[in-house]
């Protein structure tokens, strides 16, 4: 799956047939050390692959080895127009790079970024978006259009490649998920680097999750991408959960359970919805390679949900627990969970 290069982030792989690297990005001031430092431990237990922080200024590089002493996830340093952050990001230990060779100035200084990732085998991830493209590229193609946002990606690259760079990611994020999409195919047909995809100020929680499975899901079953990041303006642990969703919904991350619900009828006479979410809930840190059910009623949920390891199917008032189809025993429904978590425990 994905692109032909593959580079290296700290211990994680991206691109060159890896496995999907799920990313996301500290929202706690850089100026709050142990504040970042708490949420990139709550990043990792929560499955985090690749931690991202903003580095704003030279104060925010002491962040860096901070974050490299409490978790063993790669970090990469997030920064804009200032090549001498990233130096300095260098020479603190930073797995990688997010920076645009084209906003940091004169040739000079981008060769002086990419001799000093070269030195230290750092890739660069240049990120662009509908909102910082170029004004010639703007004025080629009228406003942000996906060719637009591709070229800008692949200008930018260009100025790395003049210096034998070529440890490269390409995102070209938009907040509209067409434009994004198209974006991305462009780049997939005119370039080999892996890509990082991700859908831009995608939204709050509910939303977010909408856009960013519609366009990071599209273009992951078309083979396209390497590294994703669901964007929303939210916790960033639930963009964690939200990016290992899209990958169980696609198939593509096959271990840890399988969760499946039918969505209620009028034969329902048990709190499904409530029951659902609960055990949803309770088995989010389980790890077993199992398929779990949870069905509104005898009727259908056995039969429908037969290729499940483990089940619950309400009645009146209680429910049935079945295995693979076969039906085990009755439980009043307050039990119910409960009896589902001691089944699932045996496994």
């Amino acid at each position: 799956m994905g692109s032909k290069i593959q580079v290296t982030a700290g211990n994680v792989k991206i691109g060159g047939g890896a496995d999907i690297a799920v990313q996301s990005m500290l929202n706690i001031p850089s100026t709050d050390i142990e504040g970042s430092v708490r949420q990139a431990k709550e990043l990792e237990k929560a499955g985090c692959h690749i931690i991202r922080a903003a580095i704003p200024n030279m104060d925010a590089i002491k962040l860096i080895p901070a974050l490299k002493e409490a978790v063993s996830v790669p970090i990469v340093a997030d920064i804009h127009f200032d090549y001498k952050l990233a130096l300095e990001a260098c020479a603190a230990g930073i797995d990688k790079i997010r920076i645009n060779p084209g906003n940091i100035g004169s040739d000079d200084r981008v060769k002086a970024v990419a001799d000093a990732c070269k030195a230290r085998n750092i890739p660069i991830r240049i990120g662009v978006n509908s909102g910082s493209l170029e004004k010639e590229i703007l004025a080629k193609h009228g406003h942000p259009t996906p060719q637009a946002l591709c070229d800008s990606a692949l200008y930018h690259a260009s100025l790395l490649e003049k210096f034998d760079f070529n440890n490269i990611v390409l995102s070209m994020k938009s907040s509209t998920v067409p434009t994004m999409i198209k974006a991305y195919e462009l780049a997939a047909q005119q370039c080999d680097y892996p890509l990082h995809l991700g859908v831009t100020e995608a939204g709050t929680e509910r939303m977010g999750i909408i856009k960013s499975a519609a366009g990071i899901g599209s273009l992951l079953l078309h083979n396209i991408g390497d590294t994703i990041r669901v964007s929303l303006t939210a916790d960033p642990v639930k963009e964690v959960y939200a990016a290992y969703d899209i990958l169980k919904a696609l198939n593509i991350k096959r271990d840890g359970v399988q969760f499946v619900s039918c969505p209620t009828c009028g034969r329902t006479r048990i709190n499904l919805v409530k029951i659902a979410n609960e055990v949803e809930e309770r088995l989010r840190n389980c790890n077993k390679n199992i398929k779990v059910a949870v069905m509104g009623c005898v009727v259908n949920g056995p039969g429908e949900a037969r290729e499940a390891d483990i089940g619950i199917a309400g009645g009146v008032g209680n429910g049935l627990v079945f295995k693979k189809g076969e039906i085990l025993y009755k439980v009043p429904e307050e039990k119910l969970v409960d009896v589902l978590m001691d089944e699932i425990e045996k496994l």
